[in-house]
């Protein structure tokens, strides 16, 4: 199942996203590029209107269209700036930011197009990487195992949809709530993000947070579970067991009786010293 979605150069308003996701658009990609390319800039601003409007950001990074064909350097370059970008406008961690190759690039450009997106990678620690490229692109850099996200155009692919693609950008320069945009669909794991709060897991309450047992009072209590299962009062020993192991203040708070059977091996063990 493939979710409907647009890229587009201009920021939108509030007005526009509404207008957007009223037409069916699930996502909005929107340009990560540093201050100096304002007039196509994603802002935090514009992210939240994407959010309000019931929609998701893809973050795309781009400066010219052949940029990566630059190797390393242009990387590590790029890399830093889309970085800055990210942390600036609240994108979280765990998502995509994707590096355009925005031209017909061919086999003797490969070597540094896998250059760029690893160096990219390494200035951006806790995101995962993409690249928008051709078929050709997508299928190579896939293949070599560049980056972790792909974003596929239709542009210079000869008809043809990589197996490996995330996104797909099927028509360019299409009328949409007033706004050129290009038409996309997602295809899973995408990658993209919104400004709502982040979900915060507890800490888990394991051994290490609280309580760690000594291999003899572990066994002590195993044998103690065994026990209790022959004589039919307890059931699922094997659940009780592994838990033991895994969370053994929780299993000593809802079985206290093993508490007892601990205190009598250690008085066994210091009686026998």
């Amino acid at each position: 199942m493939t979710t409907k979605g647009i890229d587009c150069a201009v920021p939108l308003t509030g007005e526009k996203a509404k207008t957007m996701a009223a037409a069916g658009m699930k996502f909005v990609c929107r340009y990560l590029v540093p201050v100096s390319m304002a007039w196509k800039r994603l802002t935090r601003a514009e992210a939240e209107a994407i959010t309000a409007a019931g929609m998701k950001v893809v973050s795309v990074f781009q400066r010219g269209s052949n940029d990566a064909a630059g190797g390393a350097a242009n990387g590590k370059r790029d890399g830093a700036a889309a970085y800055q970008e990210a942390k600036t406008i609240g994108q979280p961690e765990g998502t995509v930011i994707y590096f355009a190759i925005d031209y017909d690039a061919k086999q003797k450009d490969y070597g540094a197009l896998e250059a760029y997106l690893r160096a990219a990678a390494n200035e951006v620690p806790g995101y995962l990487v993409g690249v928008y490229g051709s078929y050709a692109v997508v299928e190579e850099m896939a293949k070599r195992g560049a980056c972790q996200r792909f974003w596929q155009t239709y542009a210079w692919s000869k008809g043809q949809l990589s197996k490996s693609a995330n996104l797909y950008q099927y028509k360019n320069g299409q009328a949409l709530a007033g706004h050129e945009v290009d038409l996309n669909d997602g295809l899973g794991n995408e990658g993209w993000w919104d400004t709502n709060p982040q979900q915060v897991d507890k800490p888990v309450n394991n051994c290490q947070a609280g309580l760690k047992l000594d291999e003899w009072e572990r066994e002590a209590g195993l044998k103690a579970i065994d026990s209790l299962a022959a004589k039919g009062l307890l059931n699922e020993p094997e659940k009780w067991k592994q838990r033991l192991i895994d969370d053994p203040k929780g299993v000593l708070e809802e079985l206290p009786w093993l508490v007892f059977t601990l205190l009598d091996r250690a008085t066994e063990k210091l009686l026998l010293q």
